[in-house]
């Protein structure tokens, strides 16, 4: 039986754990309490990696990014385009989560009385503050703005470093990224505990929350992938967008929904640029590019979970706070995990914003793992199709 478990998939092994979970809060609740060192156990391990992961994923991907040979002219627009896009899909989220707020099953005593910055100035003062912490007190107390701010400093400073250095901060980012794929493994495990305690605390008011959480994060990132994205296009080409924005959708979108992985979505990409009359001096630098730092489903997932769990502590945050958190979430968002669900460590970042403890916030990543199995395939999706999406777009630019 484990060995037939072990050859599924991630995604049908939480399925079977969500229902699995269910049905023990269902039929034996009284067994549902000794479950909850599972889920525990799952939110320490994410807790404990989570500022590593960050540090060194981002140090690893500033550090080793380069654009070659003349390509400049070609990629520089692609690169304005990813994150220009990746900060609207913030702001959309924002939009959305503001006209549809969403609230979450917290265990939350600890932050009954948090209150968010009260002022522009006071908001500026905390990020600094946060941005100079010592990076070892910062690793220590999963300081995530702090971590951020040093990897990224560090990452600039390496990318005057020997081409071994590189290879081994490349091989660092790797070895994390097999921790993480470790970890996230067990996510199975760890989420029948939780949802098995928390139907059995809270009953269908559980699943009511989950599903108005899945359409808030499903319908920004549908909004971003037909409204956001065509505008940007039709900017850009100076013609009617749908049809290469469907075209996107259909055949590269889809496969990404399949395969969960940017990466591994390379090939279709590369393939389809070449179909679409992408030149492949262009298209081979853009796409890979792309899989790595374009994640505008990530910026979508990292703000609609961050405002969620704002709403659910009481905080009232003011449009100033809320442009902050998109520019958080899009910087967060190049630096997301290549596996699984990888986005969703990211946001303790954007919680930090807020000092909102980490206990809190990997309690919000747990149950983005519940979600995940919908949530991370449509982040794909969006993320995959808006690579060749973009390169396309700049291609078909009329010349000036």
């Amino acid at each position: 039986m484990f060995a037939a478990l072990a050859r599924m998939s991630l995604v049908t092994r939480i399925i079977i754990a969500i229902i699995l979970g269910v049905a023990v809060a269902v039929f034996f609740p009284q067994v549902a309490p000794y479950l909850s060192l599972l889920g525990d156990l799952f939110i320490k391990a994410l807790k404990s990696v989570a500022p590593i992961l960050v540090f060194v994923l981002v140090l690893s991907s500033i550090a080793n990014f380069s654009v070659g040979g003349g390509h400049s002219a070609k990629i520089r627009p692609i690169m304005y385009m990813y994150a220009i896009g990746m900060f609207l899909s913030a702001l959309a989220a924002v939009f959305v989560s503001i006209v549809f707020p969403s609230t979450l099953l917290l265990d939350a005593s600890s932050q009954a009385n948090l209150q968010p910055p009260g002022s522009l100035v006071e908001i500026l003062k905390n990020l600094l503050l946060s941005f100079v912490a010592n990076p070892i007190v910062a690793l220590s107390e999963a300081n995530f703005i702090g971590i951020l701010a040093w990897a990224v400093v560090l990452g600039i400073a390496f990318r005057h470093a020997t081409d071994t250095s590189k290879a081994f901060l490349t091989d660092a980012a790797n070895a994390v990224n097999k921790v993480i794929r470790l970890v996230i493994n067990f996510a199975p495990i760890g989420i029948f505990g939780l949802v098995a305690v928390t139907f059995a605390n809270a009953g269908l008011k559980t699943l009511s929350s989950y599903a108005h959480l899945l359409a808030v994060l499903l319908g920004t990132m549908f909004f971003v992938a037909l409204v956001i994205n065509p505008i940007m296009v039709a900017f850009v080409t100076r013609a009617n967008p749908y049809p290469l924005v469907l075209q996107c959708l259909r055949e590269s979108g889809i496969t990404a929904f399949f395969t969960r992985s940017s990466a591994a979505n390379i090939p279709v990409n590369l393939d389809l640029a070449k179909r679409l009359g992408v030149p492949e001096s262009t298209a081979s630098v853009a796409i890979p590019l792309g899989a790595a730092i374009n994640m505008a489903g990530a910026s979508v997932t990292i703000t609609v979970l961050t405002l969620a769990t704002v709403n659910t502590l009481g905080m009232t945050v003011d449009f100033t706070t809320m442009l902050i958190l998109s520019v958080v979430a899009t910087v967060s968002a190049c630096g997301a995990s290549g596996v699984a669900g990888g986005s969703l460590l990211l946001i303790p970042v954007a919680c930090g914003l807020f000092n909102i403890s980490t206990d809190v916030a990997m309690q919000v990543v747990a149950i983005g793992m519940v979600i995940s199995v919908l949530q991370d395939s449509t982040e794909t999706a969006l993320n995959s199709s808006t690579d060749v999406l973009f390169t396309a777009a700049v291609d078909r630019a009329p010349s000036k």
